[in-house]
C-alpha cells in the first residue's frame, strides 16, 4: 500500500529534468531524484503512441532497480516527444540536426506529447496511474538568422524537438493549446491529479 506523500516518504522521481523537478516544488510534492537509464532511441515505424508507452516502462523498470526496495514508495516516470506530422523529433544528435528541427517547425503547428506514470516502487506490477497529455503549439515564422542564433546559444541540445519554450525559444511560440507545463517537461494539473486519485495527495479543497 502507498504512503501519502510527506518529507519522510517523498515521491520518486524518475528523472534528471530540472525542469520537472522546478514543476513538482511549484506543485508542492515532496520528492527525491532516482535516475535511471532507458532507450529512449525510436523504433523505425514505431508511432508515437507506442514508443512513449514503451519508453516510460523502460523508465520505470530502470528507476526501480536503482531506487532498490522502497515498501510504501511512488515513482513518477514521463517522457516527452515533439511530434511534427506524426515524426517524432527527440533531442538534436547535433546542431544541424537541431537547426533542421527549427525550420521545420517554422511557421506549423505541432504537438508536444509527454506520458508519465505513476507505480509502486518496489516488486513489477505495472503503473497504478499513466497518461498521455497532449498539446499544441505554433510556431510564427522563424528566419535563418533567429534559427542559427538560437541554436548557437546550446539551449536545446538536450530538449525534444531542439527548444525549450520557457527560455530562449519563447519569442518563436505565436500561440498554445493546452497544458503549457506540459511543454515545459510535465502536466502539471494530470500528474498532481493522478496524484490525488491515488490519495498520495490531499483532495483538492471544495469549491465555495
Amino acid at each position: 500500500m502507498l504512503e501519502p506523500l510527506s518529507p519522510t516518504s517523498p515521491l520518486i522521481l524518475g528523472s534528471g529534468s530540472p525542469r520537472r523537478r522546478e514543476i513538482l516544488t511549484r506543485a508542492r510534492v515532496s520528492f527525491v531524484v532516482v535516475v535511471g537509464d532507458a532507450d529512449e532511441r525510436v523504433l523505425a515505424g514505431e508511432p508515437v503512441a507506442e514508443y512513449l508507452a514503451r519508453v516510460v516502462l523502460a523508465k520505470l523498470v530502470a528507476v526501480r532497480a536503482r531506487a532498490g526496495e522502497r515498501p510504501g514508495s511512488a515513482i513518477l516516470v514521463a517522457d516527452t516527444s515533439v511530434v511534427e506530422r506524426g515524426d517524432i523529433l527527440g533531442k538534436p544528435a547535433d546542431e544541424a540536426e537541431a537547426l533542421a528541427m527549427l525550420l521545420r517547425l517554422s511557421d506549423r503547428t505541432h504537438e508536444v506529447q509527454t506520458r508519465f506514470a505513476v507505480a509502486e516502487a518496489w516488486g513489477s506490477a505495472p503503473p497504478l496511474a499513466a497518461k498521455t497529455v497532449v498539446t499544441r503549439v505554433t510556431f510564427r515564422a522563424i528566419t535563418n538568422e533567429e534559427a542559427r542564433a538560437y541554436v548557437a546559444s546550446g539551449e536545446g541540445r538536450d530538449k525534444a524537438g531542439g527548444y525549450a519554450v520557457q527560455g530562449g525559444a519563447g519569442p518563436f511560440v505565436a500561440r498554445v493549446d493546452g497544458s503549457y507545463s506540459n511543454v515545459v517537461g510535465l502536466p502539471e494539473d494530470e500528474v498532481v491529479e493522478a496524484l490525488r486519485s491515488l490519495a498520495l495527495l490531499p483532495a483538492a479543497p471544495a469549491t465555495p
